[in-house]
């Protein structure tokens, strides 16, 4: 793994609020957030082994088992994002990551994306543990992101709050 993949946190490449994304409220619509989200992702699994290539061999894969996107502020068309993802933890056949999504030039929290991601033996379609030199880089992508806070958001219950 690269001295970029261990970056605490990891950078994802700057994507931009593209015209269709754009809902009836003049802001980017919520599953474009999610798909942002999605496809910054892949450069995290791709740092750590399990990115496209290693799922075009047909033996595993991961699959996201749970997800809590949280809506801050807003960004619209043409906008700039930055997308960065850390680990909070892991074991043998899950990782949960935390995405925080900036205005890349305002600077100012859009939205986070918390995510729990399941390993899956594509041939058994079960969940299954990690190949071991993913597990290696994982550990290692762990202990370089131990030391970044825990977001405000991660954790977070749905509900509404009685007085």
């Amino acid at each position: 793994m690269t001295d970029t993949a261990l970056a605490a946190p990891l950078e994802c490449p700057l994507r931009k609020v593209e015209p269709q994304w754009v809902d009836l409220n003049g802001h980017m619509n919520m599953a474009y957030y999610h798909l942002v989200f999605d496809e910054s992702l892949d450069v995290a699994f791709s740092a750590l082994g399990i990115g496209w290539d290693y799922t075009q061999k047909g033996e595993g894969s991961c699959f996201t088992a749970e997800v809590h996107v949280c809506y801050l502020d807003e960004v619209k068309e043409g906008d700039p994002l930055r997308v960065t993802y850390q680990l909070l933890d892991a074991d043998e056949k899950r990782i949960h990551v935390f995405g925080h999504m900036y205005h890349a030039e305002k600077g100012y929290l859009a939205a986070t994306s918390e995510q729990m991601c399941i390993h899956v033996d594509m041939k058994a379609r079960r969940a299954s543990p990690f190949p071991d030199a993913t597990q290696k880089k994982i550990a290692a992508l762990a202990k370089a992101h131990e030391g970044l806070a825990r977001p405000a958001q991660a954790g977070r219950v749905i509900g509404i709050k009685r007085k």
